[in-house]
């Protein structure tokens, strides 16, 4: 028996690779390089990351997931093998027992889309296990009791917001404002304000290094490179955590008003029991700093960021797995 089980958190910014035993063994930028004359894939992963916004002609850097969802079948199948790989290496005998988990808003067609990919990668069977559910069971929380907790796992493409109670998502809402959206409110203040041409990864850097939701008790700075528009050369500006929180308030007030939605579709049982037990966050967006309070200030609940907000998820799809082998239906 050496087959192995492997959860993936399939993201639109990052694949995060779970196996059983052995925790997440590999977490890189969903991100594929190919040459577009040949078809030839270049680089996957950190490697290509590192070539968006920085390649010839003819070799362009692709995120084949948008949204949370596949957008490019073919080169998605391609980077799934990759991952697959390097994280099981070549010992099993037997083809892996894999997790994927997928938004909560996700159609059955791009249900149907996750899978094909995973098993044309090289997977004995497939399991599809909601965005949310997965957050939660990363988190550490017990969802097979009657009890409702909300999870809210902003993620690079989606956010996902639901509330869980046996197991299930009783209310949910996805929404397509996340990780991504905050970089590009960021570039766009900083042509608007600062007339500066900067690139994604640069806003990224911005948003990780001095981004906020709500405002810092000590002001930030950080010096950013870009080109001028006016003059079209390159320069150097300084800017502000004050700058960010005007840049970064419409999208993060976006999350709020989902996590509002779902609240006022939650059955009162279920709300109370919120209430009392608080929103727990998860997601790469989660550490966007503020957030928490944020949602803290215009729910009057109170809310907590997961122990490891990042890793939440595929630590959750990995459980799924074990759990579903624990009730007897997986097969051993």
């Amino acid at each position: 028996m050496l087959s192995t089980d492997i959860g993936i958190d399939l993201g639109t910014a990052s694949i995060l690779v779970y196996i059983k035993g052995k925790g997440v063994v590999l977490k890189e930028p969903s991100v594929v390089a190919f040459d577009r004359d040949t078809g030839k894939v270049k680089a996957i992963g950190e490697e290509a990351r590192l070539m968006i916004g920085r390649t010839p002609g003819n070799i362009i850097a692709v995120r084949p997931l948008r949204q949370g969802v596949i957008s490019d079948y073919t080169v998605t199948e391609k980077m799934l093998k990759y991952f697959i790989k390097k994280a099981v290496g070549r010992k099993t005998l037997r083809k892996p027992r894999i997790s994927v988990c997928i938004p909560s808003g996700a159609t059955e067609v791009e249900k149907k889309a996750v899978e094909d990919a995973t098993y044309s990668a090289g997977a004995r069977d497939v399991q599809i296990i909601e965005e949310p559910v997965a957050a939660a069971i990363g988190a550490g929380i017990d969802i097979s009791k009657p009890c409702g907790t909300m999870i809210v796992d902003i993620g690079g493409g989606t956010s996902d917001i639901a509330v869980i109670s046996l197991g299930g998502t009783v209310v949910s809402e996805s929404v397509k404002v996340a990780g991504d959206d905050f970089d590009e409110a960021i570039v766009r203040y900083v042509r608007k304000k600062h007339s500066l041409l900067i690139g994604e990864r640069t806003a990224e850097e911005i948003k990780i290094n001095i981004g906020c939701a709500y405002k810092r008790p000590e002001p930030v700075c950080m010096d950013v490179k870009g080109r001028n528009l006016i003059t079209g050369l390159p320069k150097t500006i300084s800017i502000s955590s004050d700058e960010m929180l005007e840049a970064l308030t419409e999208p993060a007030m976006a999350i709020v008003d989902a996590v509002h939605n779902v609240l006022e579709k939650t059955p009162p049982e279920l709300a109370a029991d919120i209430f009392d037990r608080g929103i727990v966050m998860t997601g790469g967006g989660a550490l966007l700093s503020g957030l928490d309070l944020l949602i803290q200030e215009k729910t009057h609940i109170t809310t907590t960021i997961a122990d490891d907000p990042m890793v939440a998820v595929a630590i959750g799809t990995g459980k799924y797995i074990e759990l579903l082998s624990n009730d007897g239906s997986g097969e051993e």
